[in-house]
């Protein structure tokens, strides 16, 4: 069994899509059509920068899945793949989740586009910069993670915000509050804590704002049944129906994102052929969750090209 992964946050860089848009009209259309929803020239911010444009959040999360998304299509028009015939599941890290249901036709491209674009701007907006901050933990498994959240909160909001597998859980909240986790964290055996340069706080209670703008937006929007079924970040499990979709959509702003728990259970229902589009960060992680995985990562034309021929 195979799944398509799909990247989060931190995976974008400046000339991402480029190589890509040059070789294949197919890539292009994808960059025009993200273009035309979203009112602005995004293709060029990621094919030329600056680099500060490109990582302000409104602008990285409809990026990186018009990457992931231009990646597959080429692979599906130019190779020929039906994606329904060559994967069993689809998944995504955070803003990744809504790549994956693009993927999968639960949201055409534009609806996709636009909802990033407002992900991006309602979570930014709704914490004051410098009041929130992330850290990732190294050598904590989640139950240390939690515990130490917990102990640090000390009134303030302190979560677990990524289970990444290998020993590596992401925490988030305010930013007093992840400050003394970091403290805590040395005395409690984490190898290392180290703060991550982000422009807020994700995926803890202080997106609550976010997760309400989204709710709007998301039940306006058109949800499909998607073509496979997605492995949700907040429950680790898969889902097809599109108003559990929404919920869990919705949720997924405030919730844990649950990866090593989703490659878990994706292993044990038998998956095990992982192939990541637009980036290669995912792929190492699942290596980490599940070493006998077979994982491929597809960025370029070469590499769109393998995956074809290996389908």
């Amino acid at each position: 069994m195979r799944a398509f992964l799909f990247p989060g946050q931190g995976s974008q860089a400046v000339g991402m899509g480029a190589d890509l848009a040059a070789a294949s009209p197919h890539a292009r259309a994808v960059f025009e059509e993200v273009d035309d929803a979203l009112g602005q020239k995004l293709a060029r911010i990621m094919a030329e920068g600056p680099a500060d444009d490109l990582t302000l959040t409104e602008n990285a999360q409809p990026a990186i899945m018009a990457n992931a998304i231009a990646t597959l299509r080429v692979l599906e028009q130019e190779g020929g793949i039906r994606l329904a015939e060559k994967t069993d599941f689809v998944a995504g890290h955070s803003l990744g989740e809504y790549s994956a249901l693009c993927a999968a036709q639960a949201f055409d491209l534009s609806t996709t586009a636009r909802l990033l674009k407002l992900r991006g701007q309602a979570m930014q907006a709704a914490v004051p910069v410098g009041a929130g901050a992330m850290a990732a933990l190294l050598g904590a498994d989640f139950a240390l993670a939690e515990a130490i959240c917990a102990d640090a909160a000390q009134g303030q909001v302190c979560q677990a915000a990524n289970d990444n597998g290998g020993g590596q859980v992401v925490i988030s909240g305010d930013k007093a509050a992840v400050e003394r986790a970091m403290a805590l964290s040395k005395e409690r055996g984490v190898k290392r804590a180290i703060p991550l340069p982000v422009s807020a706080p994700f995926h803890c209670a202080l997106m609550q704002p976010a997760a309400d703008a989204m709710a709007t937006a998301l039940a306006a929007a058109e949800v499909r049944a998607p073509l496979v079924a997605v492995y949700a970040n907040v429950t680790a499990a898969p889902a097809s129906d599109p108003d559990t979709i929404r919920d869990l959509l919705v949720r997924q702003v405030t919730g844990t994102v649950r990866w090593r728990e989703s490659v878990e259970a994706m292993w044990a229902a038998g998956v095990t052929d992982y192939v990541e589009f637009g980036a290669k960060v995912l792929g190492p992680m699942v290596k980490r969750i599940a070493p006998d995985a077979n994982v491929m990562s597809v960025v370029t034309m070469n590499d769109i090209e393998a995956l074809a021929a290996a389908l």
